[in-house]
């Protein structure tokens, strides 16, 4: 009994002294949005003297923060849910019909998982010219392209433990392929839907690489618009601290209003 508890005081230090580490990057983020510029370079870790809001206003004023985050809230959630329909679709499509097309096409989604962005990313721009061009539905175009090779995975997966037998009871009630699908097959991949969203919506949101490539002047996500904050000669870490502490509050808020069903979808998909 002795050695039990003192294995679990043990683990229960070690977890804190994680969770700290784990939180550090938050306490300098928000605590430094508070200083100003000379307090940020005399001291990081300490308090903030004497805590000013100006810093905020700044940034939200030069970030246009609303049209900003209008346009990463766009891009996330419009890309996440091609990514969901499409993907979920093609995975149904392909654990449904075996043969040897199917599989070489399978295999081809998994092996596109492998190929990094940046090896792709100069004959992108060469096929497609002026990214600009493509602005933000472009920009969700290629975030389906990209995504779908990971969720087709994911999904397909979770779909050779759904049995076929749902299908042809369906089908003999007098379903079509499609009402199977919608009505049958895809509210039982709600975890595996869950994690695919969650997955999807961290690369998508936190992505500064290829809306650089694809976005113009005024179109800008919130990684991008950050970035202006970092010139040649000079770096405002007051300001891009302060931006980077209002750009997590939305998604914080968000995450509080959905986490119950984040929850059940992770452990739904525990217990399968």
């Amino acid at each position: 009994m002795k050695k039990s508890k003192s294995k679990i005081w043990i683990m229960e230090i070690i977890a804190l002294v994680l969770g700290l580490l784990w939180l550090s990057p938050f306490y300098l983020m928000v605590v430094n949005a508070f200083k100003t510029k000379l307090e940020i370079f005399d001291n990081t870790l300490k308090l903030p003297k004497s805590a000013t809001f100006q810093n905020f206003i700044d940034a939200f004023e030069q970030l246009t923060f609303m049209q900003t985050f209008l346009n990463s809230v766009i891009v996330s959630f419009v890309s996440v849910a091609l990514i969901i329909i499409f993907s979920s679709m093609a995975a149904y499509a392909l654990s449904r019909n075996k043969g040897k097309l199917s599989n070489a096409i399978f295999f081809l989604f998994v092996a596109a998982m492998l190929i990094p962005f940046q090896s792709v990313m100069i004959p992108l721009v060469k096929i497609f010219g002026d990214l600009q061009s493509l602005n933000i539905t472009g920009l969700i175009f290629m975030y389906l392209g990209f995504g779908a090779s990971l969720s087709i995975f994911l999904y397909h997966g979770s779909l050779q433990g759904i049995s076929k037998s749902l299908d042809e009871a369906a089908m003999i009630d007098g379903a079509s392929k499609w009402q199977i699908f919608w009505h049958v097959i895809f509210p039982l991949l709600k975890p595996i839907s869950v994690t695919v969203g969650i997955l999807n919506v961290m690369w998508i949101w936190n992505d500064y690489l290829l809306p650089n490539l694809v976005l113009g002047q005024g179109q800008e996500t919130i990684p991008l618009k950050l970035f202006y904050f970092f010139g040649q000669y000079t770096k405002q870490w007051h300001l891009a601290l302060a931006g980077l502490t209002i750009s997590i509050i939305p998604v914080i808020i968000g995450y509080f209003f959905a986490q119950k069903q984040i929850i059940k979808g992770v452990s739904d998909g525990a217990v399968k």
